[in-house]
């Protein structure tokens, strides 16, 4: 399943160093895939589950595209899940103007770190942006390269002037492109501006790529309503396929970044729960994460309502044992088991002791 890649085999690696290898490739803008083996459904975590890093988070889905969902598989008396991790996603708003306003706020909604730039210091303010991670007052071409722009990254150019978007294509389109590049105006103005470009040089097919006139055509016409349709655009680029392209990745995981650096830094007793099979309308997708701490307070979440109970208590008793075991929950509504859930289908949860 894996790319051509190099493999780091763990053996001995305690969950903590595992996961400081994850972050810290994280926040270098790269990817990684975590595989873990077991010969069967439950066990010692030492001599039963064996892991093995690789250097991309990506996996194929059996017609050549990349794709970065969690893969399990069960195999004759255990099974194998291949847990890819993906930077955290920024979404670089170039301009703070009246569209980056709800933007914003929708963006950091939909769990993107926002990061907004715009070369007036009236308008690059924090206090005008408090759902955005990072605020910069600087020329564009400026904040561009302070950012550093990654594949993992969405960029929305929405500045004060067309003069300024095309200095912010001048400033994308030559380096690494990002995940989705969009571009507000109209018809007439873009098609000028991109013959302007292709005429001094730039890459017609990155050019060709911009989304532009930005946003998916709802008819939208307030501010509110441009910045719907400019976020609906980024999901539909990270959510599928088709928007995606072949030969990248598309986000199907539900891995969230807190936890995976809280597990990087963990000082006390715990355990780690793990969705890595979801099926149905779960609450949760694979890839989801909880620790659970001995007192049974946890970070994270596997779904709530009496499946998570179920598996609070299951972490709760493997602390300390230094064992892991698989958990199959059935969430249609089975009241014998968890009293009528209202969410339906069932998923697979790994529960295992976090002790060195």
């Amino acid at each position: 399943m894996y790319n051509n890649t190099s493999n780091i085999v763990l053996k001995g690696d305690s969950m903590n160093d595992i996961y400081k290898k994850v972050v810290n490739t994280l926040s270098e803008g790269k990817s990684i895939s975590l595989l873990t083996e077991a010969d069967a459904s439950e066990g010692s975590v030492k001599s039963g589950i064996r892991r093995v890093l690789t250097d991309t988070g990506y996996v194929t889905d059996g017609k050549g595209r990349n794709v970065s969902g969690v893969i399990f598989e069960r195999t004759e008396d255990g099974f194998s899940v291949t847990e890819p991790f993906m930077p955290e996603e920024r979404l670089i708003v170039l301009g703070g103007g009246h569209i980056a306003l709800p933007v914003s706020v929708m963006g950091a909604m939909c769990g993107f770190k926002v990061c907004v730039v715009d070369d007036r210091p009236e308008f690059a303010v924090k206090d005008r942006f408090p759902d955005a991670s990072e605020v910069i007052c600087s020329p564009y071409e400026e904040g561009i390269k302070k950012l550093g722009i990654r594949p993992s990254d969405y960029v929305i150019i929405i500045t004060h002037g067309h003069r300024y978007d095309a200095d912010c294509l001048r400033a994308v389109i030559p380096g690494t492109m990002p995940a989705y590049l969009g571009m507000i105006g109209s018809r007439k103005r873009v098609s000028a501006q991109m013959e302007m470009l292709k005429g001094e040089g730039f890459d017609v097919s990155r050019l060709d790529s911009v989304c532009t006139p930005i946003g998916l055509d709802i008819g939208a016409v307030t501010p509110e309503e441009i910045a719907v349709s400019i976020i609906a655009e980024v999901i539909a680029y990270r959510r599928l396929a088709k928007y995606a392209g072949a030969g990248r990745s598309f986000a199907e995981t539900d891995a969230e970044i807190p936890v995976l650096e809280r597990l990087a830094d963990l000082d006390a007793p715990a355990a780690l729960a793990t969705v890595v099979r979801a099926e149905g309308s779960s609450p949760r997708g694979a890839g989801a994460k909880m620790i659970v701490f001995a007192d049974g307070t946890i970070l994270g979440s596997v779904g709530g309502g009496m499946g998570e109970a179920a598996v609070i208590r299951e972490a709760v008793s493997i602390i300390g044992t230094g064992r892991y075991r698989l958990m199959d929950i059935d969430l249609t509504g089975d009241v014998s088991s968890y009293d009528a859930m209202a969410c339906g289908g069932s998923i697979s949860v790994l529960v295992e002791d976090l002790a060195d």
